[in-house]
């Protein structure tokens, strides 16, 4: 997928003015409410005009000065931050509704083969009334892909959602693009989804794209500024019991957690502010999880310092403010110790 967007929009109080160009088929979004996102969204699909510019979707003019594609002939789907499904109709003929509305030509998505990937067999018949937020969601996602769109507009679709069913939506969405191959666009003001969902990040601020990246340097680059820090993702596996903790296999040892569960896999998320750096082994500490470690690289975002750690093969940052990486002597090579409390990790997935 390639998608060339240089546009402009005037409004009373707002200006967007964009020039991009992405070829991969998992980018991101990302700004702070306000930055542009929705609008670049609308004006993507159809549902704005540009005051002047191109839009281009693999070397077809959505919009030019002499072109402007109705958004039903663009092949574009979108999944809002609500479902919006029609409440007049069942789970089944929700799901067919773009479906129906597509060129016979232009069917390649299988709806049973879609039931399936989205587990929602058991709603077909149902009312949409009587689904749970999480059942919504799946449904529109569903519904949009049926549409069997060239590319997928997704604009903060897990907002509205609480923790638990994010992280499964997250699921979901993935699975459903990966399987169909279809490319997609994420809008979202969380650090944590572009991680798990983008390869690719345009980052948005004032209307304008401000940084074209990946999603780890855009993580890299925030920590300094961000509330939570820099967030380690660990997806550990098998784990055992241990004086009401769970131990799970990780670098030269083991990590205890405390928010662990007997799931063969979980994601658990990690922040930089929570691991404490020590020059020399410790004599006595409450924290439950103490690792020598080499330092593999620092780097700096505002005021702070983030330090990579490796920990046999793992690898995670952690972060100091300067005057503490200095009296440390902390460089590429040397040797620290990491402490993390088992409570530091939160479960995600």
């Amino acid at each position: 997928m390639e998608l060339r967007v240089a546009a402009t929009k005037k409004f009373c109080s707002f200006d967007l003015n964009v020039d991009f160009t992405v070829s991969q088929d998992r980018i991101g979004i990302f700004g702070p409410s306000g930055s542009g996102k929705s609008t670049l969204v609308n004006l993507i699909a159809g549902l704005q005009q540009p005051d002047d510019g191109i839009i281009r979707l693999n070397n077809e003019t959505l919009f030019d000065r002499n072109i402007d594609t109705p958004p039903d002939r663009r092949r574009i789907g979108i999944i809002f931050q609500h479902p919006h499904l029609f409440p007049h109709l069942n789970v089944k003929n929700n799901l067919l509704f773009g479906f129906k509305r597509c060129t016979p030509e232009n069917r390649r998505i299988d709806f049973d083969s879609l039931v399936e990937v989205l587990q929602i067999a058991p709603l077909l018949e149902r009312g949409v009334n009587n689904l749970s937020g999480g059942e919504k969601q799946r449904v529109a996602i569903g519904r949009a892909v049926l549409s069997n769109p060239r590319l997928l507009l997704m604009d903060e679709p897990l907002s509205a959602l609480d923790d638990t069913l994010r992280f499964q939506i997250i699921h979901h969405l993935k699975t459903v693009c990966a399987t169909f191959s279809i490319p997609y666009l994420f809008i979202s003001h969380s650090m944590l989804e572009m991680r798990l969902m983008a390869d690719e990040v345009l980052a948005m601020a004032d209307g304008r794209v401000v940084d074209q990246t990946t999603p780890e340097n855009l993580a890299r680059s925030r920590m300094g500024v961000s509330p939570v820090g820099y967030i380690n993702l660990l997806r550990l596996a098998n784990p055992r019991r241990s004086d009401g903790l769970y131990a799970y296999r990780w670098g030269t040892g083991e990590l205890l957690i405390s928010a662990g569960n007997d799931q063969p896999e979980t994601l658990f998320e990690l922040s930089s502010k929570d691991i404490i750096l020590f020059k020399q082994h410790p004599e006595a500490i409450s924290a439950r999880n103490l690792f020598r470690c080499t330092v593999a690289g620092t780097f700096a975002s505002a005021n702070r310092v983030g330090i990579e750690l490796a920990c046999g093969k793992d690898r995670l940052v952690a972060e100091v403010v300067k005057q503490a990486a200095d009296e440390l002597g902390i460089v590429a090579g040397s040797e620290l110790y990491a402490a993390i409390k088992a409570s530091a990790f939160r479960r995600i997935g």
